[in-house]
């Protein structure tokens, strides 16, 4: 130690290089900081999700979750398991050991779960999937007097703008129902025609898929054959035929059901200001910096708004209370200073200077207290 401070001190050259770069690192690290309110941590927990459309809790419960439940049983790697059936849906949460390898049992769960053969026929393909935790910075409402299709898809827009900024990953659309092609037939059409519910959908599945139609090699290179019939809107589904007469006619679907472009059932009400709406929600994911979200968002926010969206549509911008962190520490004296000094004793700039000021200060009191020792008169007692 004694050869390191007496080599600083007859190289001052190099100790005043050493306490810029301690300064200019210390700088650095300020500037580059993430800033977030919360220090990340990762969630080891997978997810199973069954849709089983219109089954009750019981049933849902004896015919998925207890199956699945059975499958990942004794698994290495998972600590607890934990199920919930609702109406239509069925959702299992396992959580990890804290030294089990995630992905490794993320996918013994998912080849576990792809192999079940043994659900209902209405059960739709698992979702297996981690859990992240993803903390929400800033909602946008989108609101104003139309439809519920034109609030989505400006909404929709707007999610696409943001989520293609630097720094921004996590985007969704709230408060509003998925799209849904509803497709009624009456029971007296059923009967005239003497088809039934299972030849119609049938049939619509016929007709409404891409299929790959292989490669023809040619002399100038190989040529790709694929069919293109998948429907997507409702308009698409009028043309399919859907039965053949003896006569040779032909019955489209049109001509005997009511198709709709909707959206899914369900009791969704959201308004704001009065008017309806949605929101958009974005979130922080990871070592995302927080303040240069919510700049960013308000920046595409005001740009949309200028550009992209009639007159009769509402923006209004909405940080989450927790992100005003930064206004609440700037606006008061006294939480400046405590700031200040938390990140100033946080960086290597603090070090550069505690370690000479301390050493100047320990001489004096070194000093004074061998003088106080030797100096001062000592108080006696007598018995």
């Amino acid at each position: 130690m004694h050869t390191a401070i007496k080599w600083f001190a007859h190289n001052p050259v190099a100790a005043n290089l050493l306490m810029v770069l301690l300064l200019l690192s210390g700088t650095y690290g300020a500037l580059s900081t993430n800033q977030e309110e919360f220090p990340s941590f990762d969630i080891k927990v997978v997810n199973v999700t069954v849709p089983y459309l219109g089954a009750a809790p019981v049933e849902v419960e004896k015919s998925v979750c207890v199956r699945v439940e059975e499958a990942i049983e004794g698994l290495d790697g998972i600590d607890k398991v934990r199920s919930l059936a609702t109406e239509g849906m069925c959702n299992i949460t396992s959580e990890l050991m804290q030294d089990a390898s995630e992905i490794s049992v993320l996918n013994e769960i998912k080849s576990r779960v792809d192999g079940i053969n043994t659900f209902p026929v209405e059960t739709e393909k698992p979702i297996v999937s981690k859990v992240a935790l993803t903390r929400r910075v800033v909602q946008i409402a989108v609101s104003g007097n139309t439809d519920e299709r034109t609030l989505k898809e400006i909404a929709t827009k707007l999610r696409d703008r943001i989520a293609a900024v630097e720094g921004i990953s996590q985007v969704n659309v709230g408060y509003i129902r998925p799209y849904e092609i509803s497709i009624e037939v009456s029971e007296n059409v059923l009967r005239r025609y003497g088809i039934t519910l299972n030849q119609i959908s049938q049939a619509i599945r016929n007709n409404s898929l891409d299929m790959p139609g292989g490669t023809i090699r040619t002399d100038n290179g190989e040529i790709l054959i694929r069919t293109t019939g998948q429907a997507y809107w409702g308009q698409e589904f009028e043309d399919m035929i859907v039965l053949t007469q003896q006569d040779g006619t032909r019955v489209a679907l049109r001509d005997i059901a009511q198709i709709r472009d909707t959206f899914a059932e369900g009791d969704l009400l959201a308004q704001f200001n009065g008017r309806p709406g949605v929101v958009v929600n974005v979130s922080q994911v990871g070592n995302e910096d927080l303040i240069e979200i919510a700049q960013d968002v308000r920046e595409q926010v005001a740009n949309f708004a200028a550009t992209e969206i009639p007159p009769d549509i509402y923006l209004v911008t909405g940080l989450i209370p927790r992100t005003s962190y930064r206004s609440a520490c700037l606006c008061s004296p006294k939480m400046r200073v405590v700031a200040l000094f938390w990140c100033w004793s946080s960086s290597p700039c603090f070090c550069a200077f505690a370690w000479p000021c301390g050493s100047l200060l320990a001489y004096p009191l070194l000093c004074w207290g061998h003088w106080a020792r030797y100096r001062l008169p000592t108080s006696t007692s007598q018995p």
